[in-house]
């Protein structure tokens, strides 16, 4: 019955094709664990519509207490999880607005990543991890080089 619905379950649901949609229609029909996790997740979605950190705050507590009644294992562990992380996760609505990602995202990761990795590659012929890993410093905090390594007597 579930055969071929993966996509339908796991795609958003305006981004679902026409045959994905009549799929999904099909087996919203059943009661079964998977399609009460799928109603779970998709009513989660409504979460990032509150402006309001006590709403935001309401609404988490009445949706980890259906999850954890659900007897679904994995959806209980999310339910735990977002429970431990709580004030963090409502900082994101006190903060709203009040903060820029641009710092972050004008960091170069890609750059950065490669970097590490060609660093990573060239430091395989040094004997102790100590010495990959003051490698690493230098190339990636760009330190200075001692000036004695440059120079031949």
């Amino acid at each position: 019955m579930l055969k071929n619905s993966r996509w339908c379950l796991l795609k958003r649901k305006e981004n679902l094709a026409e045959k994905q949609e009549i799929k999904l229609k099909e087996i919203l029909r059943y009661n079964l664990k998977t399609i009460r996790a799928y109603l779970l997740k998709e009513d989660f979605n409504g979460f990032w519509e509150y402006v309001s950190p006590a709403w935001a705050e309401k609404f988490l507590d009445r949706w980890c207490t259906r999850v954890m009644r659900s007897q679904i294992e994995p959806m209980k562990k999310v339910a735990k999880t977002i429970r431990a992380h709580k004030p963090l996760i409502l900082n994101w609505f006190k903060a709203k607005k009040a903060f820029s990602s641009g710092i972050v995202e004008g960091l170069n990761v890609e750059g950065l990543n490669n970097k590490a990795k060609v660093t990573t590659r060239n430091s395989y012929g040094f004997r102790t991890y100590r010495g990959a890993e003051i490698a690493l410093y230098h190339a990636l905090g760009n330190l200075p080089a001692p000036p004695m390594t440059h120079r031949f007597y």
